[in-house]
């Protein structure tokens, strides 16, 4: 087993046997202090050459394609093309060996697959995103019934560290009002705690997406993941899911 999948995470759900995921972790690449050291993220003022490095090990790691993104914290969802780098936030393939890639560093990463294993999609949700309907969006792009639909929540700050102002929990509770049980006061006056992984399930399940799984990985106190907020200067990791090479 190489130095690299050592250090990646493999996501724990029961997804069959043609689909393939994984997360990257700090570890296993060439970036220098502060970004040591498999970032990933090529807009955070890295060495390109080191960046570069690290994608190339990851590609060669499983013989796979990954789709990158411009993420904006939008609702677009493109279709997973290793030669464009769409401004989108998920994306979308049904072609073995094509990976759906979103980086994140406390954002929530969600990764999709059919139970039939046809056709898989990865969106990157932070708080704007997750509101404005970024999976409901890539539900939407895999036109699939709910029942049908497998979901796994990767690594994002947890809710103990997720503090955000009372217009977060607005922006939420004003389309869907359940949602407000996602938030509890503050240490501050007018600041609130998120668990973006509760509002995550809780916007699936209003879609009536029920097979969701992961969730509890904080990104703020494990080390082994980037954490913005823990440190400003940092690098990015990625979740990706494939359809394995037939």
């Amino acid at each position: 087993m190489s130095e690299l999948t050592q250090a990646l995470l493999f996501p724990d759900w029961p997804a069959p046997a043609g689909v393939r995921a994984c997360v990257t972790t700090r570890s296993g690449g060439v970036s220098l202090p502060p970004y040591e050291s498999f970032n990933l993220g090529d807009h955070v003022g890295d060495a390109p050459a080191a960046v570069a490095e690290n994608r190339r090990r990851l590609t060669a790691e499983f013989g796979i394609q990954p789709a990158w993104l411009k993420q904006v914290h939008g609702v677009v969802v493109a279709d997973a093309d290793p030669s464009v780098i769409a401004e989108a936030d998920a994306s979308f393939s049904a072609t073995p060996g094509i990976a759906c890639t979103v980086m994140t560093a406390d954002c929530l990463p969600v990764l999709f697959c059919d139970r039939a294993g046809t056709r898989v999609a990865a969106a990157h949700a932070g708080w704007r995103g997750l509101a404005n309907g970024v999976l409901e969006a890539t539900l939407d792009r895999l036109a699939l019934a709910p029942e049908e639909v497998l979901v796994w929540l990767g690594p994002a700050i947890g809710p103990q560290a997720f503090e955000v102002g009372l217009e977060v929990r607005d922006a939420f509770t004003a389309v869907h009002p359940q949602t407000a049980q996602a938030f509890v006061p503050g240490a501050q006056p007018g600041k609130l705690m998120a668990d973006i992984y509760q509002l995550a399930r809780l916007r699936l399940a209003a879609r009536g997406v029920k097979a969701v799984y992961g969730g509890g990985l904080c990104t703020v106190s494990d080390p082994r993941f980037y954490s913005y907020r823990r440190t400003p200067q940092g690098g990015r990791f990625a979740s990706l899911v494939w359809l394995a090479p037939r």
